[in-house]
């Protein structure tokens, strides 16, 4: 486990599973909305997008967090892990929610992107395992070399995480 790309809808835990991955192996963490995210909520441009992506993923060993979907191609052709956090919706709409009242008005995600919470982003987080998960299992197909491992809970996640020393 050298280059791990951790996936999965939003308020999955995500970042802070790879924080967390990132202290017990010392790889280096990679944060994509850190990177995607232009000040003001501004996405930055697909062509752009994938390049920036292709300069993370060129070392040996990291850790990204992030869905963007349209560039799993680009971290799973030189990852060789990839963890999938799909806790149940309803748990990742309470975790949009209070993250949303914790952190109201600061930039957590991104530089100069104070937090914030939209039926859009609800929307998308409620229907992500019906409309947005197909694109990522026909891309984990595509890049049959991956070790796969998903985690349907936040103690699922935990457990994976005290384990891997063992690993």
């Amino acid at each position: 486990m050298k280059r791990v790309a951790v996936v999965g809808p939003g308020c999955a835990g995500k970042s802070t599973f790879a924080e967390e991955l990132g202290r017990r192996t010392s790889l280096p963490v990679i944060h994509l909305d850190h990177h995607f995210w232009k000040p003001g909520w501004v996405e930055t441009p697909s062509d752009e997008w994938e390049r920036i992506q292709a300069e993370l993923v060129a070392p040996d060993q990291w850790i990204i967090d992030g869905n963007y979907g349209a560039t799993f191609d680009v971290r799973f052709a030189r990852a060789d892990t990839v963890v999938i956090l799909q806790p149940p919706a309803p748990s990742c709409i309470a975790g949009a929610l209070h993250r949303s009242l914790r952190h109201r008005g600061k930039a957590v995600q991104a530089a100069e992107c104070p937090e914030r919470v939209d039926a859009d982003f609800l929307r998308w987080i409620w229907r992500y395992k019906r409309d947005s998960r197909p694109w990522m299992d026909k891309a984990l197909v595509r890049h049959g070399h991956l070790a796969v491992v998903e985690l349907r809970s936040r103690r699922q996640a935990q457990e994976f995480l005290s384990r891997v020393g063992e690993l």
